[in-house]
């Protein structure tokens, strides 16, 4: 958004605490919620450790070690990352990937060296595109994905593709995704990845994921992320230990939860926007599933948080900021201190129009736990009792004529 537009509106601001459906953070209340806590820490939820996070700006080389496309480079990003890995050692490997379409999966194992995989040319110019939907079963999903015979016995990513080939659910689930993260010290810079499912499946619950990331110091830097349910999935593989990852300068776009997960995750400088060209009214962006007794979920900071005009224009308002994943309970509904809590504080950001502006936070996906949270004078922002979904500082533009441009 032209910020010289956004200096002539008229922003408008909400003052703590709020209301019981939109809770807002005094200042003081507000002070733990930082990058530097959210990054601050690695190890068990139950014994965090003091180990500070402080990723700089993504530096990339005028000639990778490893090229993908061109005469001369690997025909798939899958490829050179099986050569990264097998060159193995703790020095930092960069993969460039030339301008063009790049079909099929890509699964980056733990015990990768350090990665950084990052677009030589403009991101909407270097494009990892896949589709997959999760309500296929895991036989389907493994003839699908590996058709090409990308992943063969032997391969670095073979262990990867096995866990979900094998899997005996009746659905593919999280497996659907199409690129697919369990290494540390991963970057990613100046790519488009989407799952191209998009708007050839109903309204209904079509998990499809984009990028899955599973392990600790994971960066995004001028990124692109584009799907509809579950674009993007900050994840924790091991339920038992923190995952940190770091978002900057990017786009993520989608309809339903699109971007969710365990890991104590910040956002700064990122676009986020809610679609309607699926799911017409009820969209959620945000769906934390945050360790019960851990702090520190989703920090959004200087976003801009935007719908589109199927939402700006709708009689009533209906898009949602967030909710909380209560995962594994539904069987036996939330659980507190047991089932995740999801946390978030959106803040000193911009909120365009199309959002609840009553009531931005919707029941818990999995339980459909109501939102509640607690606006009284000395409030416990960790009780297991209440959400921990919230806002500080943030301010909420009037519509654009519908002739303006919209930025994507």
């Amino acid at each position: 958004m032209n910020i010289a537009v956004v200096a002539t509106m008229l922003a408008l601001s909400m003052a703590a605490p709020g209301t019981a459906t939109r809770p807002v953070l005094s200042a003081a209340e507000a002070t733990p919620y930082v990058a530097a806590n959210y990054l601050g820490y690695s190890g068990a939820y139950a014994a965090p450790v003091a180990d500070p996070w402080h990723p700089a700006p993504i530096a990339t080389p005028r000639r990778p070690d490893l090229l993908v496309g061109g005469r001369h480079g690997f025909t798939t990003v899958q490829q050179a990352v099986n050569a990264a890995y097998r060159a193995g050692g703790t020095k930092r490997q960069y993969v460039g990937v030339l301008p063009g379409v790049y079909q099929g999966t890509v699964f980056i194992p733990a015990g990768s060296p350090p990665l950084t995989l990052y677009g030589l040319g403009r991101p909407a110019d270097v494009r990892l595109e896949f589709s997959v939907d999760a309500t296929i079963t895991p036989a389907a999903w493994a003839a699908l994905v590996n058709a090409d015979g990308r992943y063969a016995e032997g391969d670095p990513a073979w262990p990867m593709f096995q866990s979900c080939a094998t899997k005996t659910t009746a659905t593919a689930a999280l497996c659907a995704t199409v690129v697919w993260a369990q290494s540390t010290d991963l970057q990613l810079k100046g790519v488009t990845i989407t799952n191209t499912l998009l708007d050839t499946v109903d309204k209904g619950t079509h998990q499809a994921l984009a990028l899955r990331t599973d392990d600790d110091r994971t960066q995004l830097e001028d990124m692109r992320l584009i799907g509809r349910q579950d674009t993007f999935m900050a994840n924790a593989n091991d339920v038992n230990r923190i995952a940190r990852v770091f978002v900057r300068d990017s786009y993520i776009e989608g309809d339903t939860d699109f971007v969710f997960g365990r890991a104590a995750a910040v956002f700064t400088a990122t676009n986020f926007h809610l679609v309607s060209t699926r799911k017409p009214a009820g969209g959620v962006i945000f769906a934390p599933n945050t360790a019960p007794a851990y702090p520190y979920g989703f920090l959004v900071t200087h976003c801009l948080i935007t719908a589109d005009q199927g939402y700006v224009t709708a009689p009533t308002p209906t898009g949602y900021l967030g909710r909380s994943w209560d995962q594994g309970a539904s069987a036996t509904g939330y659980l507190p201190g047991r089932t995740p809590n999801g946390q978030l504080l959106i803040r000193d950001s911009l909120i365009g129009p199309g959002f609840n502006p009553t009531t931005p936070w919707a029941p818990a996906a999995t339980t459909s736990r109501p939102y509640l949270a607690r606006i009284g004078e000395g409030r416990d922002l960790n009780d297991i009792n209440f959400n921990r979904l919230f806002e500080y500082a943030n301010h909420t533009l009037p519509a654009l004529p519908t002739s303006a441009p919209v930025a994507g």
